[in-house]
């Protein structure tokens, strides 16, 4: 089953339930969640990209390489800005970084420092601070802290299921 192009995806942020919790339960635990998932996965289709698509690593390191995003919009919101900071729309970081060069550990250990990074960054918010918002570049909608990483854990979500689903069609599963 193929899902919706992340850039093509429409997002709804309009409750006020503070849900920020299990949001936090979602980002900082998707490490773990990764490091799960490549335990069953073949090294040998870690680098295989179909149809000019990112490999499983890149898709790994893409994760890794939006982490500053996601602690640069933070600082935005916190800041008072009235829009957040942009994101490059082309991914050049992650089409340049060479993540199939890298080996899985150092991809895994990365990521999880990174988003241990944004974790430390949010953690203590308190409610005021999660209600914040600032305007989303690209969607131009308002955007709090809560749904900027209710973004986030979609984001990776959707990363894991494109590896789930090159793991498949690969036929990679150990």
């Amino acid at each position: 089953m193929s899902q919706q192009k992340w850039f093509d995806r429409k997002f709804e942020f309009s409750s006020n339930e503070n849900i920020f919790p299990s949001i936090l339960e979602r980002i900082s635990g998707t490490p773990a969640r990764v490091e799960e998932k490549f335990k069953f996965i073949s090294p040998s289709i870690h680098e295989i990209r179909l149809d000019n698509t990112w490999s499983i690593k890149e898709n790994l390191g893409h994760l890794t390489d939006l982490e500053p995003l996601w602690q640069g919009r933070v600082e935005d919101i916190m800041n008072g800005h009235k829009e957040m900071r942009p994101t490059d729309l082309l991914n050049s970081r992650t089409t340049e970084a060479n993540h199939n060069a890298e080996s899985i550990g150092k991809l895994l250990i990365d990521f999880r420092a990174a988003r241990a990074r944004t974790f430390e960054l949010v953690k203590d918010f308190d409610t005021d601070m999660i209600f914040k918002s600032s305007l989303h570049p690209r969607l131009k909608t308002p955007m709090r802290t809560i749904d900027l990483f209710l973004f986030v854990a979609e984001h990776d979500d959707h990363h894991l299921a494109r590896i789930t689903e090159l793991v498949k069609l690969l036929g990679g599963n150990k």
